[in-house]
């Protein structure tokens, strides 16, 4: 069998296969490396979407082990490791969930923890998790190995050695990364201290928050009424009605932007818009605010949420921000788990309801007057990413010539794999304009999470190479290297004005 260079990657080390992480990984033509390593490796990173603790940036944490820094709040991890067949207890290190007394001590439980995850790295074949898996390794911790159980106990002794060294603090972790903008995910009752702290320590980083208003929306919620009053007690405001919400979301508003923020997010997971008027909606609002247990029908709810939404998206275009908009999830799936572990545990999944009429509806009643804000839409469901692309090409005229104002959001979440990102890339070649794109975020909580860009990268330069060797594009590596910079850096500094 003819070798075809590949040699290199049949070398053993310590016993096993070394890692699939070399100069050419996910890079098969010549222009597609050329266009890696002259254009894209060399841009920092702008991470606009993100669920990062900006207490521990602050504080400048480090982490104790390689279980507390890869495990702890991933739920990727967490899902795979459960279809592996594990207990809850090696999965988040919650003990006791099956009313079974616990049969690790504390002490061991992070180690035995870690070993699960190797167990389950290895089967893990064509999965974006090996990648990023190995990715983080071999960029943070210089290891050439693949994770299995035979390199468990090597891989965790040489991480955890190097994690008790002051280079490998949360801030010098971003640092590895040539990170240099960060956007968080904060809500609006939040009082950003946090970012405030690492602003006054002038750390090189920028790091943001963004306003996520999710529990202002979700009428329907038992825990809807408590939360009006929180808020109304950060804005300095007593809610009643709708024009006092908007006018404390107004106030909120102002103070994020005081403290950075340039970009808000919402995750739209239930129908989100009817036609109705400000007297109809104030009426829905009263009645949910008098309420112990909540009446709200559907319709209502929907023309609720669509009110507000648009009423937010004018305030966001007014202080020139960009409005993510997050589709399709369905949440906490497993009531029982839910019940145990509560929220964001790894029982999400890829939801499906039928849209489209609204979001054009929501788009163009802000369009009207030309106070559409920045815009990106995300698609959970594949099905959508078409839909969702000629859309956008329906709102990219405006007054202020933003190129690019409505983006097709990344692969997003259960599509940020080799497969979903390719697909993206395909669909927004297919039918809007790849140059202007904004390129990848993490959308993790995980501070080992950002080779993911490199891993996007990779598959970007890949594509681009391909079209070139198949002749679908000419060898123009001037114009190719400023389109990938573009999209890997520029595009996004300039397009959320982080300036």
């Amino acid at each position: 069998m003819q070798d075809l260079g590949y040699s290199k990657k049949l070398e053993r080390g310590m016993g096993c296969m070394r890692s699939i992480i070399d100069e050419f990984f996910l890079l098969k033509s010549k222009p597609a490396v050329k266009l890696y390593y002259e254009h894209a490796a060399k841009m920092p990173i702008i991470d606009y979407h993100n669920h990062l603790n900006p207490q521990e940036i602050a504080e400048d944490k480090v982490y104790e082990n390689m279980t507390e820094l890869w495990l702890g709040g991933d739920h990727y991890k967490w899902r795979a490791i459960r279809a592996m067949g594990y207990p809850e207890e090696l999965v988040t290190g919650r003990k006791n969930v099956t009313s079974v007394d616990s049969f690790i001590e504390e002490e061991e439980l992070d180690y035995r923890r870690f070993l699960a995850y190797a167990d389950t790295v290895q089967s893990l074949v064509g999965s974006p998790l090996y990648h990023w898996t190995h990715l983080e390794l071999k960029r943070y911790f210089d290891i050439d190995e693949a994770l299995t159980p035979d390199t468990a106990d090597y891989i965790w002794e040489k991480c955890n050695a190097l994690l008790k060294k002051g280079d490998y603090s949360v801030r010098n972790l971003l640092r590895k990364q040539k990170a240099e903008t960060i956007c968080t995910t904060d809500d609006p009752a939040d009082t950003l201290e946090w970012h405030k702290k690492i602003a006054a320590d002038d750390f090189e980083i920028s790091v943001r928050p963004s306003f996520r208003p999710g529990r202002v929306l979700e009428i329907e919620d038992d825990g809807f009424v408590s939360y009006m009053s929180e808020l109304g007690e950060a804005a300095g405001i007593e809610i009643t009605d709708i024009e006092t919400l908007l006018a404390a979301l107004g106030k909120r508003l102002d103070y994020f932007v005081s403290v950075g923020c340039r970009v808000t997010d919402h995750s739209l997971e239930k129908d989100f818009f009817r036609e109705t008027t400000l007297s109809a909606v104030d009426k829905i609002f009263k009645k949910r605010l008098s309420e112990e247990s909540c009446s709200i029908t559907l319709d209502e709810a929907a023309a609720f949420r669509g009110y507000v939404l648009i009423c937010l998206g004018k305030m966001y275009a007014e202080r020139e921000m960009v409005m993510q908009l997050h589709i399709g999830a369905l949440r906490n799936n497993s009531e029982r788990m839910f019940k145990i572990l509560g929220a964001d545990s790894g029982y999400d999944s890829i939801g499906d309801f039928n849209y489209i009429p609204q979001l054009a509806k929501l788009l163009s009643v802000m369009d009207a007057e030309d106070e559409l804000p920045r815009t990106i839409l995300y698609y959970l469901n594949p099905k959508d990413a078409m839909a969702l692309s000629t859309l956008a090409g329906c709102f990219q005229g405006n007054s202020k010539g933003i190129r690019g104002k409505v983006q097709l959001g990344s692969a997003w979440w259960f599509n940020d794999h080799k497969f979903g990102i390719e697909q993206q890339l395909q669909i927004l070649s297919d039918t809007g304009l790849l140059s202007t794109f904004i390129g990848m975020l993490t959308d993790s909580r995980s501070f080992l999470s950002f080779p993911r860009h490199e891993y996007f990268r990779r598959i970007l330069c890949d594509r681009l190479g391909t079209l070139v060797e198949n002749g679908e594009y000419p060898y123009d590596m001037i114009y190719l290297g400023e389109m990938v910079e573009n999209i890997c850096y520029n595009n996004a500094k300039d397009y959320f004005d982080f300036d």
